[in-house]
């Protein structure tokens, strides 16, 4: 009965994470432990060159979760869902929102997957001094300027996904620090848009239809820690259209996926790291201090405490190593011999760990959408071989697994090697890790680095969101997000750490120098096929 009181009197925290495929609530009690989820498959889809969700999709998704959540809970412990003691919003970071004074949004969603902003991101990089990839929300809305976009004269507000929906629900226009900082750079020292870079961006756009201060465009930031508004009325019945759900839960400041996955594995202090993999990949590096130089490769976003963080960001990741699963999967059917996906996959896996280091000569290009590490403007998978390769399954196999952080090396080199940042403990979570098999040593050797599955590692975003929100509402105000972690959370908390083997270190330095040379076909598919 302890659980059942819990979750009617509102002793408990939600996370509801809008992730790339799915959309995903967790439902937590005072211990940090989930209680219940709740969960809604959902995807990008590729229109007139754009990659975007509708703002339809979005409502729709979020109340299919909750939905889903609040069932759960009344399957497992026969008590509804009508209140809880917080709640958070996180989602994929960067993409353009820009709606005008109705609330109206303007163009469709531009996600993080598109690379349609190249001029506007070397311009910026360049009149900053900071690197400005093409995914942030400042080269979508610079871009659209430089194209004469004829609705840039009537932004009045520009956000991230979970800034929307957190606008949604609470009627707030407001961000935390590391969703913002995927958005517009942020000066360390006051917690803010960097001021100097605004006053540059306001002179580079003077003569433009952009004529509004930027901003008053932007998110205002809500510190963590911090209440951000409440679930109003309104966003109640939009989260839960049958009126059972009570308004009035207060929320804590949204945040992005990063933020939200270096939370769910606690590094968020200087020389911790994490790598989040999914249908993008990217690692998390806290930095203990500032870069020598400006790289491409990397992008300087925050924690969700303000705390400077090297972000190497690859649009790809699992994306086609899935469509070749699903392909095996239809040739058992064909055969009579159909299996289960999770077994499916669990069959893969095995196969790619018995491959060679080095994958036996086969390379292969994850890229369904273009990647701005190495240049490649537009998705094309391909793989390669020589007819002398090693042809087998296993090598096949290991070599799509390989493909999945390929890009992601290329990055860290520059990090460890140029930059000699120390890794001293990299926690890696997401869909990548659900078999660890093959994924996790493989981790290890790409980046040269311990790499940690904690107990928590299958939970992600979501249930990192759930614990910012419960943070939000704890009983000590002076207790730090590292604190609170450390004492409440990951205490006593198992793990299971591999360290790099030099075997898959020399193969995988084999397929590197093949997957270099080859990204000239890479790129030239994009202009031939």
């Amino acid at each position: 009965m302890e659980k059942e009181k819990m979750i009617t009197t509102g002793n408990t925290s939600i996370g509801i994470e809008f992730g790339s495929t799915r959309i995903k609530a967790v439902l937590i009690g005072p211990d940090s432990q989930p209680l219940a989820a709740g969960v809604h498959d959902w995807c990008s889809r590729l229109e007139n060159g754009v990659w975007t969700y509708s703002l339809d999709d979005v409502r729709t998704g979020l109340q299919a979760c909750f939905a889903d959540l609040r069932e759960n809970v009344k399957q497992q412990y026969d008590v509804p869902l009508t209140t809880a003691g917080s709640i958070g919003i996180s989602a994929m970071m960067h993409g353009y929102l820009p709606f005008d004074a109705q609330g109206n949004l303007l163009v469709p969603f531009r996600t993080w997957r598109n690379t349609m902003t190249e001029q506007a991101a070397e311009r910026l990089t360049e009149a900053f001094s900071f690197n400005i990839p093409q995914r942030w929300s400042i080269a979508h809305l610079y871009q659209a300027i430089l194209n004469g976009e004829p609705h840039v004269g009537e932004i009045r507000f520009l956000t991230t996904l979970a800034g929307y929906v957190h606008f949604l629900l609470t009627g707030k226009k407001v961000l935390g620090i590391g969703d913002a900082s995927g958005m517009f750079p942020i000066d360390p020292h006051t917690g803010s848009y960097d001021a100097q870079m605004c006053g540059i961006f306001g002179k580079m756009t003077a003569d433009t239809a952009f004529q509004q201060e930027l901003t008053a465009v932007l998110p205002e930031i809500v510190p963590v820690g911090e209440q951000a508004g409440t679930l109003t009325p309104e966003g109640a019945l939009l989260l839960d259209p049958s009126g059972e759900f009570q308004p009035g839960v207060p929320f804590c400041p949204p945040e992005g996926d990063a933020q939200t996955g270096m939370t769910a594995t606690n590094s968020i202090t200087p020389r911790t790291g994490n790598v989040s993999a999914g249908t993008s990949i990217f690692s998390m590096i806290v930095l203990e201090r500032s870069l020598k130089a400006v790289h491409r490769e990397i992008d300087i976003v925050t924690t969700p405490n303000g705390d400077p963080v090297a972000m190497v960001h690859c649009n790809n990741c699992s994306s086609d190593f899935d469509a070749w699963v699903r392909m095996f999967g239809e040739v058992l059917k064909a055969a009579g011999k159909e299996m289960p996906a999770g077994a499916l996959y669990d069959l893969v896996y095995a196969l790619a760990a018995a491959g060679e280091p080095d994958c036996g000569g086969i390379v292969s290009y994850n890229y369904y959408a273009g990647e701005e590490i190495t240049g490649v403007t537009a998705g094309r998978p391909l793989m390669m071989r020589e007819p002398s390769a090693a042809f087998t399954a296993p090598n096949l196999l290991r070599s799509l697994v390989l493909s999945c952080m390929a890009t992601l090396k290329i990055g860290m080199d520059i990090l460890t090697g140029e930059e000699q940042v120390q890794l001293e403990q990299i926690y890696a979570h997401g869909g990548l890790f659900k078999n660890p098999l093959v994924t996790q040593p493989m981790l290890a050797s790409v980046l040269g680095a311990d790499v940690t599955l904690m107990q928590s590692a299958g939970e992600g975003g979501a249930w990192g969101i759930a614990l910012l929100a419960a943070f939000a509402v704890r009983d000590d105000r002076s207790e730090t997000l590292s604190d609170y972690l450390n004492r409440h959370v990951f205490a006593g908390m198992a793990g299971r750490t591999v360290s790099p083997q030099q075997s898959d270190t020399d193969g995988i330095r084999t397929y590197m120098k093949h997957y270099t040379a080859g990204l000239a076909a890479e790129r030239a598919a994009v202009g031939q096929l």
